[in-house]
């Protein structure tokens, strides 16, 4: 047993637990409301704005991660593209672009249906899948906003998962 694990317990709300993981890993973070927090997580590229709720109604733990891009408007349609790619890539979770804030955003829900309860381990794995996603993807997102790559091209600049051992 992990040594967060022992300091929680295992009847815990979502967003407690999600506040737990961030004083463990030492991210700054906000807890909005009882049902949100905020939290900064730093990557290779960029620190990530994420933000985890819960909904009750639904049942589902969202994640929304987010970091600022500013493209070009005339390179929209190539950041959509890439986005498509991206997503093609992505089995949990997805990208899109929220224009009027000038934010790219990663977005996944995990669903905790018939009184499930997350644990550690799945929140942890959901934050650093998001975080992944993100620095996976950001240099193809940048080449096409800021290169004249294409879409296709700036995929291959994409860090590749990688599967087994060494």
């Amino acid at each position: 047993m992990s040594l967060l694990e022992q300091s929680i317990s295992t009847d815990i709300h979502p967003i407690d637990l999600c506040e737990h993981l961030a004083e463990y890993n030492d991210w700054e973070f906000d807890r909005v409301t009882d049902d949100q927090i905020a939290m900064a997580v730093e990557g290779q590229w960029r620190t990530y704005s994420i933000t985890l709720a819960w909904s009750e109604y639904d049942e589902t733990l969202r994640l929304i991660c987010t970091f600022e891009m500013e493209p070009p408007e005339n390179k929209l349609p190539e950041i959509y593209d890439t986005i498509n790619r991206a997503n093609d890539q992505c089995w949990t979770g997805a990208f899109t672009f929220w224009n009027e804030q000038r934010l790219m955003v990663f977005r996944y829900g995990l669903p905790l249906n018939g009184g499930q309860i997350a644990n550690p381990e799945q929140v942890d794995r959901l934050i650093a899948a998001a975080v992944g996603a993100c620095e996976r993807f950001y240099p193809a997102f940048q080449l096409v906003a800021w290169s004249d790559r294409s879409p296709a091209s700036a995929m291959d600049v994409a860090i590749h998962e990688a599967y087994g051992r060494a």
